[in-house]
């Protein structure tokens, strides 16, 4: 029997309405369902297991140009606390360590330490504070504090030193960082080994470290923005003409 006009009109504006309902329905329920998924619109790393996600932190951290990393690092029985801004080809920032604060500039191989009267008066440096206070000090290749203070301006060595954790790993839910930023947290041992924040936007990069036993807490921000590292004029060295201080 062949519809009518009407009747397939009507037919029509049914199925209309059903598709329109279904429509509706899929995105009443997706919009429900989206907000249980804490790695939708991520950049997935969330859902790997946790050797994997650490694996890719380490390459986004090694790879990229430039980072700045600054908190706590407790070694050798003292507290450092750092905020230092890390290239491939150098490094600048300030370390505190016992009280007295200093800068250090690394240009290539080329290490400078500027500090203030009171490091120096800390130093014991007889009779030279007045020449050295605020002035950058070239520290040579063989004096021991080269071998120590350059470790904090070189990106490679610090990150394949504190970029560690201890133990069996495991993740430890999502979290949110400082900054706003969605993070994965990887941990050492539930956490006696160390745990390590993991952003969940762009890039795996870390974010906060916190390292085994008590030895400090780190951030980690700037990934990728590059800064310049020159070497001071001449008008602003000067030469100790001793071995410098390590502590």
């Amino acid at each position: 029997m062949t519809a009518t006009p009407r009747g397939r009109a009507r037919r029509t504006v049914l199925a209309t309405a059903t598709c329109a309902l279904a429509v509706t329905g899929a995105m009443v329920l997706s919009g429900c369902g989206g907000g249980d998924d804490p790695d939708a619109g991520t950049n997935g790393v969330g859902k790997l297991p946790a050797a994997k996600i650490q694996a890719k932190t380490r390459a986004a951290a090694d790879a990229a140009p430039a980072v700045r990393l600054s908190g706590t690092v407790v070694t050798s029985g003292r507290t450092y606390r750092l905020d230092m801004r890390l290239k491939a080809g150098g490094g600048t920032g300030s370390v505190t360590a016992q009280g007295a604060t200093f800068k250090l500039l690394r240009v290539g191989e080329q290490l400078y330490l500027k500090a203030d009267a009171d490091f120096w008066h800390h130093a014991d440096a007889d009779g030279a504070t007045g020449k050295l206070d605020g002035k950058y000090v070239k520290v040579p290749q063989g004096d021991p504090a080269y071998k120590k203070f350059s470790g904090f301006t070189d990106k490679a060595v610090l990150l394949d030193g504190l970029l560690t954790l201890h133990g069996a790993l495991a993740t430890d839910g999502h979290h949110t960082d400082q900054s706003g930023t969605p993070t994965i947290r990887v941990t050492g041992d539930k956490g006696s080994g160390g745990t390590l924040d993991v952003s969940l936007e762009g890039r795996p990069y870390p974010l906060r470290l916190v390292r085994a036993g008590d030895a400090g807490t780190l951030r980690f921000s700037d990934w990728g923005k590059d800064f310049e590292v020159t070497k001071p004029a001449k008008s602003e060295t000067v030469d100790y003409g001793r071995q410098l201080p390590t502590s």
